[in-house]
């Protein structure tokens, strides 16, 4: 279970159309065998220039946006390779939601089903969310899941849309494997009248562990 609906902190604004996943995660980070690190790769050649040297003009290296855990982004983010590396290498870098009109389609499923929330608004909302952000001294944002709307210091309020699959496992703080656990009696309950209707369709994995074994044996 999520210990709050309410996702609040600072929004860093980084309207740029068709930031792809090859920009979010660039391909020298995906050489890991696990997901650790990614957050050293986010955005690494808009962060870093040729050299290696801090782009002091980035919006995500500046002071004012330091732990910045919502980003307000442009159209088509997320569009390019289907890298689920761009997803964990937001989370690890402290991003809890992404605030876009428009996602990459498989960007969109892959956060989704890794509990990153993608909010959708309207170009001219998030040109206004931009300029408050950027012009205020209060550069934070609150979302409330449960409510499903965006809260501004000014007052301002947006509202959004979530399929009800992804907001329940947000709010109860499930992946896509403890979704389908909830439903673990109705599986069992239909394997076992599958079994009982086509019992020969039935793969006994410990007879097959037997002959592999077997066969093994005989080549040795």
């Amino acid at each position: 279970m999520r210990e709050s609906p309410i996702i609040a902190g600072i929004a860093a604004p980084l309207p740029v159309n068709n930031l792809d996943t090859d920009q979010i995660m660039p391909k020298q980070f995906l050489l890991g065998i696990d997901k650790s690190g990614l957050a050293r790769g986010l955005l690494f050649d808009l962060r870093f220039d040729a050299s290696g040297q801090i782009r002091e003009s980035f919006v995500l290296n500046q002071a004012a946006y330091q732990g910045a855990r919502i980003l307000l982004a442009g159209s088509n983010f997320g569009c390019g390779s289907s890298r689920e590396h761009a997803v964990w290498g937001m989370q690890q870098a402290g991003f809890e939601a992404v605030i876009a009109p428009s996602y990459g389609e498989i960007f969109y499923f892959n956060a989704a089903n890794n509990r990153l929330l993608l909010v959708t608004l309207a170009p001219e909302q998030i040109e206004d969310l931009v300029k408050e952000v950027e012009s205020g001294s209060d550069k934070n944002l609150i979302i409330d899941i449960d409510e499903q709307v965006v809260k501004t210091p000014s007052g301002k309020s947006y509202s959004f849309d979530l399929p009800p699959r992804q907001k329940q496992m947000l709010l109860e703080g499930l992946d896509v494997i403890g979704l389908t656990l909830r439903e673990a009696a109705a599986i069992e309950a239909f394997e076992q009248r599958h079994w009982t209707r086509s019992p020969w369709c039935r793969v006994d994995l410990a007879r097959q562990r037997q002959s592999a074994s077997m066969g093994a044996a005989k080549l040795e």
